[in-house]
């Protein structure tokens, strides 16, 4: 969840497993190794009743769990395996312990400490100054005493439990001001407080029981609704995992651990991989970069900025002392893969992971675990990738040894 939040092997595989991703059905965890697919003991293809038994004792129902996580893998054509399943059941036990809307302790009291000392950072943030003082003022006023002075938002704020608790109260305050607040006389223009304001401030982002970003779960929608409609798809059994089964499976990558795959979930796809290329420059150059796995930098709506990173600005500096001829433009847009699979036909990857084979005799690892700090109101410190992906890595490794007790059925 993120209300009010503050941000928001190795090697190259052998041509072998290149060919085994290509035939494998599943677009989750296919790789070399020890892990792999393809192992004799985990071709089998689980059944719905045996997806029941890799589900922690602790979750209540069980059966529906199973049921829906089986129909949405046909749906998504992911295969059933033992480590995918397992890869989905870590993911949901570690960020709602099988609960499709969990409480949280103590949101009411974080939810209003956040309004009482970032209100109006937040709405100028979003909004620049002109627009979001006077509306944060507004907003503030609304929070106060409405819809009335005895049972305003605010007192109802201190009381919620859930994400969804804070999610829909902050659509009937946006929506109260759409019809009550159109004209900022600060600005002497018109300003319509509608939905996409109202989006844009709504402190909830990310969803239910796999925590899906509300933009991911529009950018793949599988039907057509509105934003609002979506939010509340989002914090039912069947719709938070099914994006969030989405998020965390249906991409391609060569890591030869699952604990990758979880650090990206937190961290944004390909943040292992990239994390590894910012290690890579880091040998072969000067820099000091941060291993964050972004290589380029983006704006708080995810666009590419136009001034350069760290990162880019490394390799820039790298390629010239190397000869290696290549224009800003065309490295700008190999750059500009970085979130996908395609980031490694292009001729920076190729270009990084032959300057460090050359230095160091040694093949460039294909991932390592990236470096982000997670912030938010709802955690009692600040956490890292590092952190959430082990505590995943266990529930996989909890859920694995659960699967070598399944029996023939």
């Amino acid at each position: 969840m993120s209300v009010w939040p503050h941000m928001n092997k190795s090697s190259y595989l052998q041509p072998i497993c290149r060919v085994l991703t290509v035939l494998a059905i599943s677009t989750g965890l296919v790789a070399c190794g020890d892990n792999s697919l393809f192992s004799k003991d985990d071709e089998k293809i689980l059944q719905e009743k045996q997806i029941k038994r890799l589900i922690p004792p602790h979750a209540s129902n069980r059966e529906s769990w199973a049921k829906d996580m089986s129909d949405i893998m046909d749906e998504l054509k992911i295969e059933k395996s033992k480590q995918n399943v397992c890869t989905i059941v870590a993911i949901i036990d570690q960020e709602s312990n099988f609960v499709a809307n969990p409480r949280v302790p103590g949101l009411g009291k974080k939810a209003v400490a956040e309004v009482n000392t970032r209100l109006q950072e937040k709405f100028t943030d979003k909004l620049g100054e002109t627009l979001g003082t006077p509306i944060a003022g507004y907003f503030e006023k609304v929070l106060k005493t409405q819809p009335s002075p005895e049972n305003s938002y605010l007192k109802q704020l201190g009381k919620v439990k859930t994400e969804q608790d804070v999610d829909v109260l902050y659509r009937q305050i946006f929506d109260y001001m759409s019809k009550h607040y159109h004209v900022s006389a600060l600005t002497g223009a018109a300003k319509l407080v509608g939905q996409d304001i109202g989006e844009r401030m709504n402190p909830v982002t990310t969803l239910g029981s796999m925590q899906v970003l509300v933009r991911y779960a529009q950018d793949h929608q599988k039907d057509r609704m509105n934003v609002n409609e979506l939010r509340d798809y989002l914090y039912t059994q069947y719709g938070g995992m099914y994006y969030g089964i989405h998020r965390l499976m249906m991409y391609k990558a060569d890591y030869d651990k699952p604990i990758y795959r979880f650090a990206d979930y937190n961290s944004g796809m390909y943040s292992s991989r990239n994390a590894s290329v910012q290690k890579a420059l880091n040998t072969l150059t000067d820099s000091e970069l941060s291993l964050d796995g972004d290589l380029l930098l983006y704006d708080k709506n995810e666009n590419v900025q136009s001034a350069q990173s760290s990162t880019e600005l490394a390799i820039s500096k790298l390629f010239a002392q190397n000869g290696v001829i290549i224009t800003a433009r065309q490295l700008r847009s190999d750059l500009k893969e970085e979130k996908t699979q395609n980031f490694e036909k292009t001729q920076t990857y190729l270009t990084i992971a032959k300057l460090y084979q050359q230095k160091t005799e040694k093949e460039m690892p294909y991932a390592v675990m990236p470096q982000v700090v997670i912030s938010g109101p709802k955690l009692s410190r600040d956490y890292n990738t590092n952190w959430y992906a082990s505590r995943v890595n266990g529930r996989y490794e909890t859920c694995m040894h659960r699967a070598k007790r399944l029996k023939e059925s």
